[in-house]
């Protein structure tokens, strides 16, 4: 038991699917350490003022973490809480990502429009309009079907799913992590396979950053931690450091581990997704990043270096 003078700050975002993934973090600290006292403060983010725009257009580098990381520079927050598909690869001097908690599912899920009559994503006409803010996902259904109209969508989840509903869109393509975590469940109206859609790297992970001096909060932090989940997405975030993507490459990677083994599988496809470049890799989870650096390589020599020139050249 820790002292009753002990007390922590969480920095977090003010969205909901933020404060939902602090309050949770919150109840696992006051769980795990009972007498401490748990502060919560909210800080906007640069992605969460600018969204008339999307992702792609604005930046890549921290536009969900720069603001809560300056806090904890700034000590003004002892730790942050982040999706960690949102945390770049590479993090401010003096700081660290202490534990990864276990990951909820990482699929993306197809939310039909409820005016419509498909409710499956393979049951959608060829000329259907699916609403999505993310490179990576209209790169993948255009591969898989050319003819659908992918329009562009930002905001929390109720602005989405309202968006949605007032729309004569046919559906939309969410991470399943975030809408399970809200209660929208019975708003899913498909699970979207891997075959058909990879999902960002680090989706369905939570990481919680602090200062790297800070050994009393890592401390606290321990119990959090889900191994299992920290060395599978180390192997994704090693494959997107090497191809230092972020919001404007449409780079799809999930990482797993089976017994020993880190089963890690990639995707870099082209925006207009007439190119994609798949692979797969395993081996001992102990090599975890190795793996991702090495499957990063070869999806680079395999055509991956063309892609990406391009999009640099054109985004």
């Amino acid at each position: 038991m820790v002292p009753m003078s002990e007390s922590l700050c969480i920095g977090t975002r003010g969205i909901d699917l933020a404060l939902w993934q602090t309050a949770h973090v919150k109840a696992l600290l006051e769980a795990h350490s009972p007498g401490l006292a748990v502060q919560v403060q909210k800080i906007s983010t640069t992605g969460d003022k600018i969204l008339d725009a999307p992702l792609s257009k604005i930046g890549d580098k921290g536009l969900f973490t720069k603001e809560l990381e300056l806090a904890l520079l700034e000590n003004r927050i002892d730790i942050a809480v982040h999706s960690y598909k949102d945390v770049p690869t590479a993090l401010p001097e003096g700081l660290t990502i202490a534990v990864v908690l276990e990951r909820e599912d990482v699929r993306d899920v197809f939310i039909a429009n409820p005016k419509k009559s498909h409710n499956a994503f393979a049951a959608l006409p060829p000329d259907a309009v699916i609403a999505t803010g993310s490179l990576r996902r209209k790169c993948q259904l255009l591969n898989g079907r050319p003819n659908l109209t992918i329009v562009d969508l930002r905001g929390n989840l109720n602005t989405r799913l309202r968006k949605l509903d007032s729309s004569d869109w046919d559906g939309m393509i969410l991470a399943k992590a975030g809408v399970t975590r809200l209660g929208w469940e019975r708003r899913i109206t498909d699970i979207l396979p891997f075959d058909v859609m990879l999902p960002a790297v680090g989706q369905g992970a939570l990481a919680v950053e602090c200062r790297i001096q800070d050994r009393r909060v890592q401390e606290l932090l321990r119990p959090l931690h889900h191994p299992p989940t920290a060395i599978a997405v180390s192997a994704e975030r090693a494959l997107l450091r090497f191809l230092e993507g972020g919001c404007q490459i449409p780079i799809g990677a999930y990482g797993r581990i089976n017994g020993g083994e880190c089963e890690l599988r990639a995707v870099i496809g082209s925006l207009d997704g007439k190119r994609m470049v798949h692979g797969k890799k395993s081996g001992p989870s102990s090599r975890a990043e190795q793996l991702g650096i090495e499957l990063a390589k070869e999806l680079y020599e395999r055509g991956g270096k063309e892609i990406l020139e391009e999009i640099r050249r054109t985004t």
